[in-house]
This record gives C-alpha cells, structure tokens and sequence, in this order.
C-alpha cells in the first residue's frame, strides 16, 4: 500500500529501520534543542503531513529506548490520527524522569504505525452473553 505524505522538514521520511518492523521513527522538527523538564509534557512537530485512505489510521507509540533510559513517553498513547486529519503530525512527550531531557532537530522521538479499522454500530442492549471470564478485569488471572 502506498500513502501520500508531505515532509516539510529536511529529514527523511519515517522509514522501517528492520525488515519486521511494525512501526516506522518519527523525527523531531524543532529547528534547534527543546528541554523537556520532570514532569513537563511539550508538543513536539515532526513537519509531516499524512493522507490516509478511509478505514485506516496512524497510531503515534513511544519509542522503547527512550522510555526505559530516558523516561520521555508519548503522553496520550498510542495517539491516533484519524482519515480526515490533514494537519501536522505533532508528538505529544512527557518526561516522567526526575532530570530534564533535550530533544535536537531530527532525533527520533515516537513510532507511527498505520492500521486498518472497522467501523461499528452500537446497537442499546438490556443484557448481553457471559463468558468463562466474565467480569475479571485487571489483574484476574494472577501473577502465574
């Protein structure tokens, strides 16, 4: 499948850095350092602007690397961008370590993934089917 996407920055255009790769990098468009203080949670562009078909989506996920030795995260994860969006890509990190973090023009910032969905119709009901689990939620199923 083939998307159309502007890059109004210099950087390259997100790209799957391995052959399995689900998610593609996306780059920071700053035009210079943005510090990112504990706690502080800033938009960061990227200068790409995606069109995608009808039934798709773009998921932006935090990069693993910078989470687990830095503490930035994407903040509202996995953001989504929606068909009928046409505007910026932004990424919305937050540094959830206790020292301030510095983000240049062009490092590699989250992951985008696109995604088929489906849509549905809700439909009002009084009751619906019970399974083996049935109301266990978070953390039912033990530690084992």
């Amino acid at each position: 499948m083939k998307i159309r996407i502007v890059n109004k920055s210099p950087h390259p255009l997100p790209a799957y850095e391995t052959e399995h790769s689900a998610g593609m990098d996306l780059r920071a468009f700053t035009g210079g350092p943005v510090t990112i203080r504990p706690m502080e949670r800033k938009l960061i562009p990227t200068g790409l602007y995606i069109e995608l078909p009808v039934g798709f989506e773009a998921q932006v996920r935090p990069r693993s690397g910078l989470a687990i030795r830095h503490g930035i995260t994407v903040l509202n994860s996995p953001g989504t961008i929606d068909a009928d969006y046409r505007g910026e890509i932004g990424v919305i990190l937050i540094n959830t370590s206790e020292i301030d973090y510095t983000i240049n023009d062009g490092d590699r910032i989250a992951q985008m993934i696109i995604s088929q969905y489906v849509k549905v119709k809700l439909k009002k009901a009084e009751s619906i089917e019970m399974t083996v689990r049935g109301e266990g939620g978070f953390g039912h199923s033990g530690k084992k």
